[in-house]
């Protein structure tokens, strides 16, 4: 394992340089077992990747308080962790059920203060006085952080003794005020052609070298950074406002007189105890102390730290539950020992040490159980209260993050390269006519001799070097000042376009699409590689009870007509309207026994089974019903789960109450109570769930709900509807709906009985009680009778599939990157046509490092051997995150590399958020490639600030994620547009742009070199030299403005039509380095002709009409003019788009110069400014020869490009010039009648493909050996809502 890649991850994630954990083993165990044969560890140690929400305890038992992270010594003075050990308090252990009022860890307030002992400090009074104004703490941008060890001491309800910790405030800006100056002039200079300036500026003030004005160069050069800077100021108050924005958020904070009052976060202390009531979100990092729901309960989302939207459990210590008021919580005194500030999202490891009656220390032991972690959000809990123990950027979120790093885009850096190269080139110009001059002296001296020369060696040497200095002064524009101004003023106005184009507002939320970044847009127009989250980016986090298949009967909300009257000798569907109505009728005791006694059996079954059906669903699960504002809200740790019992709900057999041993449903209007003898819990091995029932006629079952695969191996013989239902299943799958098979038995009371002692006896074990669980589960789990199966949407947003398949034609390849589970994964990849029917699956879930390497080597020979015999086969690469944490390992990073390229898809799955920004940097390193990552949560940020372009979805899930990003967009669907017209037509327009202001710059400069050899070298200027400074900044600014604003070269429908166009950005075909010096040779062919004309009309210099000589103003401005003019025309050449803009900047621009120059030309010489023009005006613009070069050198020069144009168009036309054409006359296209073929092979293909891989619907929070969604079903008592305490 190379020391290289490991500085990689820390570079990739600031937290881990301050925080190195002591056990190099992963996953964490007590042991620290670890396989021999694997490398040592890659992936950062805090991000589990296995499950997000898996315990320490579910790697062994933890000995007590030993830290399995920070290697903390907590072990030696410390109870073991909540849960375990022969403590009093551990759940379930002789404490009555439900509210625990008892004070008796609560020491009343009259009894004196514990006076503290050697090992503990106890609460003493502190006499130093509370500082007033708490500074934060002043740091060098560049000091290195201190490295914290041992243990962070917190005082309880002592807030003085907490000073020294940071303050809650919280920054994600790019500069501060100390640090903008250096900051940013450090990033302009980094750009050549400003260094450049900035050299020729300095040279031009050296008195008797510069043959123009001293001021030329470091004016426009002052105006340049000031508008860059201007722009950087303006995004950066962006990120400044929306920083203060949220440290200006309200929290309720407990003061010493026992009330609450709001406070800002950003005042929050560590220590404080802040009320936090439901939808708040989290302001730091703090510790459950108790809640309004029985034993300390609290739901929390996380899904802007992990993606999760399924709710997380949360539990206070049996200790702290009962401080359920303001004034009980004063009491508590002592405390809190916990780790150092880290990043692992999913660890955690204190001690609260109280003092009790009579003063005795007491230890409190606090896992992750009792952690509440800034970012997250509170859900379906009127309040909670919470200790802050970590604030700020010690929060484990804000140690998440990384450092936003300043991108370039690869325009940028070959323009960087390309000025390189001209100024080479104005170095060998200076060079050559440095070499004439001295020629001239040297030689030419005696013939010469009215020119006092120097004739010494020294100031010959001197002259040499004052020579090179005044040619690079006079050259210095071949390399245009104006152009990296233009680029950032053009790139601003690209990004204004993208905010208000309302093809990507979206109404529902009133968001616009926002570019954060407007430095990127051209990049747009170049990604080769999309990585997508897929929570909430892909789908909408919202789950929705489709169809169902019962008894061999499909049912749907809405049947489409095709369904109707079924196929191939299926039954056809039926609506939930029909099934109400079946359950409604009452058999008919007037029908003829006999004729119809068959049929009226068989719809009676019918209705039972669909009775039985229903009842599952409502009593099967374990969801916790809440009334608020007169509706049933239902809160589950798993989406599907509510999903299913809203089916329920909807189909009449309404879920309503939940006691401890009990639920009640109502059903057609009548409440009946099912007792819940007991629960199997789903877990991803056994990937269903049981639930052991007794009726309300007594009589007992066992409702069963889980994957098809399971439930088909425990079905009893003969089953009357599995192939109509598994028909069924496939037609659910084929349309990407998350499918669960239900069944049911009846158990005999005697059975029961001898089963439920094997049950207790296996509940009562403590090593290994799951398995013992799982096995005990598979006893009663058998012989099931088939009742049918159940279909979810996982919604996908509007537009993926279509969003993705255009991507994919575009030449995109899209990469799912998710936190979720792999069915779950898959399946979406199927419904938003990421995997379509005719890929190849390669999946990849290996346990060791050597398996997942040798597994990637077969499949990648085999695929090659394929490809190389002329097979080629789409495939689709679905790996999870234990694999992926092999597979980016040093010596596998390639081969998986390698293999991922192949393929058109990849799914990585079950990965922690610092994987996907290792991901991306993989590809990044490897690849030539232009990345794009898309995510909406706080854990997609590494992510989307490791890719090229960022780009944020501000959804659901906070807008963390649009906050790091360079882009923000509402809906994935909006990608299509900016990347395939925002994007192709930046890169275009930028592309113009550059080419363009690199050809006018030499066309004007190199005149300027061909006059050299006219005037011996002397360094004499042939134009005016503000007139010559004006040429970028005024004459010429313009056009590259107005093509790099407007300009499309085809419109937005055609590029949405054939986004195969899309590849022309890919493979850079508009800024090529051919293109580059196709342009300036044409520039030096355009200089010559111009000069040459010039010349030969001038000849012997011009009589004029008086007699006198023209002179050397007059011949300058008339070229000047008709360079200014040709430069103008290939404007016009250029231009795609004719806008009225357009035709105000290149003929605007001509009239403008025309109309300037005399004025300028009268009256600069009048006020003494120039004396160069004096008297100018009167002979040239009344002179005929100059109209004559004006009208007739430009078209000379310009006939060459426009015949050019006309033979690349006519004969050898590009992708592009054809879909111009189809543009301009309007082209019908045929092929939509094609893709409805299409479709329908597709349709008739994944029929065909029996799946072999359904996603099956249940993405529950595991928790094994923690807390046991049993036991906390049993902690509800829901018809007693109102007990609940208020808090204050």
């Amino acid at each position: 394992m190379s020391d290289d890649f490991l500085r990689l991850v820390s570079q990739a994630n600031p937290a881990t340089r301050q925080y190195q954990p002591a056990n190099n083993g992963y996953p964490p165990s007590a042991s620290g077992q670890y396989n021999s044969n694997q490398s040592p560890q890659l992936m950062d140690p805090f991000f589990d990747d296995e499950d997000d929400n898996m315990p320490d305890s579910a790697f062994g038992r933890p000995a007590a308080m030993q830290s399995q992270e920070s290697g903390l010594p907590l072990a030696r003075s410390a109870a073991p962790p909540a849960g375990f050990g022969q403590s009093k308090s551990s759940l379930g252990d002789g404490i009555p059920q439900g509210w625990n009022f008892d004070d008796d860890d609560v020491r009343p307030t009259n009894q004196p203060p514990f006076a503290g002992s050697a090992s503990f400090p106890g609460s003493k009074q502190h006499t130093m006085k509370a500082s007033t104004s708490r500074k934060r703490k002043w740091k060098w941008p560049w000091a290195k952080e201190k490295e914290l060890k041992g243990e962070r001491i917190i005082a309880l309800n002592n807030s003085v003794a907490n000073d020294e910790y940071g303050s809650n405030f919280v920054s994600t800006s790019k500069y501060n005020l100390a640090t903008f100056v250096p900051k940013f002039l450090l990033e302009q200079f980094s750009k050549y052609a400003n260094l450049f300036f900035l050299f020729t500026a300095c040279i031009q003030q050296i008195p008797g070298v510069s043959p123009t004005n001293k001021y030329t160069t470091i004016a426009p050069l002052a105006v340049v950074l000031l508008a860059s800077a201007f722009k950087e100021m303006q995004e950066d108050l962006k990120r400044h406002q929306s920083d203060s924005e949220l440290n200006a958020r309200k929290a309720k904070v407990l003061t010493p007189e026992a009330t609450f009052i709001d406070k800002k976060w950003k005042d929050i202390r560590v220590g404080d105890v802040v009320r936090l009531e439901s939808d708040d979100f989290i302001p730091a990092d703090m510790i459950l102390i108790s809640s309004s729901e029985p034993e300390g309960l609290c739901y929390i989302e996380t899904s802007n730290l992990d993606g999760e939207t399924n709710l997380k459990i949360k539990q206070a210590s049996p200790q702290t539950a009962p401080l359920t008021a303001p004034a009980r919580v004063m009491t508590l005194h002592g405390s809190l020992r916990s780790e150092q500030p880290n990043n692992s999202l999913y660890t955690f490891e204190g001690t609260m040490d109280l003092i009790s009656d009579g003063g005795v220390p007491k230890q409190v032991p606090l896992g992750p159980d009792q952690l509440l972690l800034r970012g997250a959000q509170l859900r379906n809990t009127p309040w909670v209260y919470g200790l802050t123990v970590f604030t700020g950027h010690e929060t484990k979120l804000m140690r998440n993050a990384t450092a936003a790093p300043i991108k370039r885009t690869a325009v940028e850096r070959q323009v960087n390269v390309q000025i390189v190269f001209l100024f080479i080139l104005l170095l060998a110009l200076s060079l050559g006519s440095t070499i004439g001059s001295s020629i001239r002296t040297w030689f030419f001296s005696s013939q010469q001799w009215y020119l006092v020369e120097t004739a010494s060696l020294t100031g010959r040497a001197k002259g040499f070097i004052e020579d090179i200095l005044t040619f690079i002064i006079l050259y210095n524009n071949l390399i245009p000042i104006s152009l990296i101004v233009t680029m950032e003023v053009v790139k601003f106005q690209q990004a204004q376009l993208i905010n208000s184009d309302l093809d990507m507002y979206y109404a529902k939320t009133d968001t616009p699409a926002l570019c954060r970044t407007s430095s990127l847009v051209e990049e747009l127009g170049q990604i080769e590689y999309v990585f997508s989250d897929k929570t909430g980016t892909l789908t909408c986090n919202e789950m929705e009870f489709r169809c169902c298949s019962i008894a061999g009967v499909a049912y749907a909300d809405v049947v489409e007509d095709g369904k109707r009257e079924g196929e191939d000798g299926k039954e056809g569907w039926r609506t939930f309207a029909e099934m109400a109505a079946l359950l409604n009728t009452s058999s008919n005791p007037f029908l003829d026994a006999g004729s119809t006694s068959n049929a009226a059996a068989a719809a009676e079954q019918e209705k039972e089974t669909i009775q039985e059906f229903l009842t599952l669903l409502a009593v099967c699960h374990t969801v916790i019903p809440e009334v608020r504002d007169g509706k049933t809200v239902y809160q589950a740790s798993s989406p599907d789960e509510a999903a299913l019992v809203a089916g329920a709900e909807l189909l009449g057999y309404q879920f309503h109450m939940r006691k401890p041993k009990s639920v009640f449903v109502n059903i057609q209007g009548q409440s009946q109570e099912f007792e819940i003898l007991n629960v199997c819990e789903f877990n991803s091995t056994r990937k269903r769930m049981s639930t052991v029932v007794r009726g309300p006629d007594g009589k007992i079952k066992i409702y069963t709900k889980g994957a098809d695969t399971v439930i088909l191996e425990r079905l009893s013989k003969n089953q009357p509807f599995t192939e109509k239902t598994f028909a069924h299943l496939e037609d659910y799958a084929t349309e990407g709906l998350r499918t669960l098979c239900v069944a049911y038995r009846d158990i005999s009371e005697q059975e029961y009985r001898q089963w439920a002692a094997i049950y207790d006896q296996a509940a009562a074990t403590i090593n290994g009680r799951g398995d013992a669980l799982d096995a005990a589960a598979e006893l009663i789990e058998k012989d099931l009778h088939l009742l049918g199966a159940t279909a979810i949407e996982d919604k996908l947003q509007d537009g993926v599939p279509d969003t993705i398949h255009t991507l994919q034609m575009a030449g995109i390849k899209v990469w799912v990157l998710t936190g979720d589970r792999q069915e779950t994964a898959i399946n979406i990849g199927m419904s938003c046509r990421l995997i379509s029917e005719s890929m190849n699956l390669v999946i990849v879930n290996e346990e060791t490092a050597h398996e997942t390497q040798d597994f990637l080597t077969k499949r990648l020979s085999a695929i090659k051997n394929q490809r190389s015999s002329g097979e080629l086969e789409d495939l689709a690469l679905i790996i999870d995150g234990k694999s992926l944490g092999f597979a980016l390992e040093k010596e596998i990073s390639k081969i998986f590399l390698e293999l991922a390229i192949m393929c058109k898809a990849v799914i990585c799955c079950r990965v922690s958020p610092l994987q996907k920004a290792l991901v991306v940097k993989l590809v990044k390193k490897n690849q030539k490639a232009i990345l794009l990552a898309i995510g909406d949560g706080a854990n997609d940020v590494s992510m989307i600030q490791a890719a090229h372009v960022g780009i944020g979805i501000s959804g659901v899930e906070g807008l963390q994620a649009a906050r790091s990003a360079d882009v923000a967009i509402s809906q994935f669907r909006f990608l299509k547009k900016l990347l395939l017209v925002h994007g192709a037509w930046s890169y275009r327009r930028l592309s113009k742009l550059i080419l363009y202001s690199f050809y006018k710059n030499i066309v004007l400069y190199m005149t300027q070199f061909w006059y050299s050899f006219f005037n011996n070298f002397s360094g004499q200027i042939a134009y005016e030299s503000w007139t010559l400074s004006l040429y970028n900044v005024v004459f010429t600014v313009l056009p590259p403005l107005v093509i790099g604003i407007f300009d499309q070269f085809v419109s937005a429908r055609i590029l949405d039509r054939y986004p195969q166009l899309y590849t022309l950005g890919q493979k850079n075909e508009f800024f090529t380095k051919t293109a580059f010096w196709l342009w300036v040779a044409n520039a030096l062919y355009h200089s010559l002709l111009l000069y040459g004309f010039s010349i030969i009309l001038f000849w012997g210099d011009l009589k004029l009409s008086d007699g006198l000589d023209s002179g050397h103003w007059f011949w300058g401005t008339t070229l000047y003019l008709a360079v200014l003019l040709t430069v103008l025309g290939k404007a016009a050449l250029i231009s795609d788009l004719w806008t009225k803009y357009t035709v105000a900047a290149i003929p605007g621009s001509f009239i403008f110069t025309m109309l300037f120059l005399p004025l300028y030309a009268v009256i600069a010489p009048a006020i003494g400014f120039s004396t160069e023009y004096a008297g100018i005006v009167p002979r040239l613009w009344t002179n005929s020869v100059f109209y004559f070069v004006l009208i007739f050198i430009p078209i000379f020069c310009l006939a060459r490009d426009f015949a050019w144009k006309y033979y690349r168009r006519t004969y050898m036309p590009s992708s592009y010039h054809i879909a111009q054409e189809l543009q301009k006359y309007n082209i019908p296209d045929y092929r939509p009648r094609q893709e409805q073929f299409q479709k329908a092979i597709k349709k008739v293909r994944a029929v065909q493909r029996m799946r072999r891989n359904r996603g099956f619907a249940f993405s529950q929070t595991e928790n094994t050996g923690k807390q046991d969604q049993a036991k906390l079903i049993r902690a509800y008592d829901t018809s007693k809502s109102n007990a609940r305490p208020t808090g204050y």
